[in-house]
């Protein structure tokens, strides 16, 4: 495996959003409303799980009033899934791992019982995440939005 710091290592471009995000009061939500982007994916490119055009990166960047070293980051390819190789501890991340551990099967099932035989995209792919007001209290709303992808017979 080719160390992080070899490729598109852009944890310094990530403080730099963030903190100018904090700095300005912003949640991905409020610069999504002014880039007439999706918040989801915003914070996606923050978190080098996406790239950006060099149209979607200017506007990002001037909402928070960036340069061109983050502009040029935010279109570079991503990293994906070169994150902690172990489960992580944090709660709210370890939630989202032991969701497919206890319903992966189930979800599994349904899939091949409702498309046939084959996989969810993660490459032809949109995930939001949204609030839901509750009776007893807000929901968190994911949903995985892939296109389904038929095994190859041969």
């Amino acid at each position: 495996m080719i160390p992080r710091d070899e490729l598109n290592d852009k944890t310094e471009t990530r403080s730099k959003i963030l903190a100018a995000k904090e700095e300005k009061g912003l949640t991905f939500a409020d610069i999504a409303d002014q880039v007439g982007g999706d918040k989801t994916f915003l914070a996606s490119a923050t978190y080098d799980a996406a790239s950006m055009t060099k149209d979607d990166a200017m506007a990002f960047a001037e909402v928070l009033d960036l340069g061109s070293d983050v502009i040029s980051d935010l279109q570079k390819p991503p990293m994906k899934g070169q994150g902690e190789p172990t489960i992580p501890s944090d709660p709210c991340l370890y939630r989202l791992y032991e969701v497919p551990q206890v319903y992966g099967p189930a979800i599994k099932a349904l899939i091949h019982e409702e498309f046939g035989d084959g996989i969810m995209s993660a490459i032809d792919f949109e995930v939001s995440v949204d609030k839901e007001p509750h009776p007893e209290g807000d929901h968190v709303v994911i949903t995985y939005d892939g296109k389904f992808l038929p095994y190859k017979r041969w």
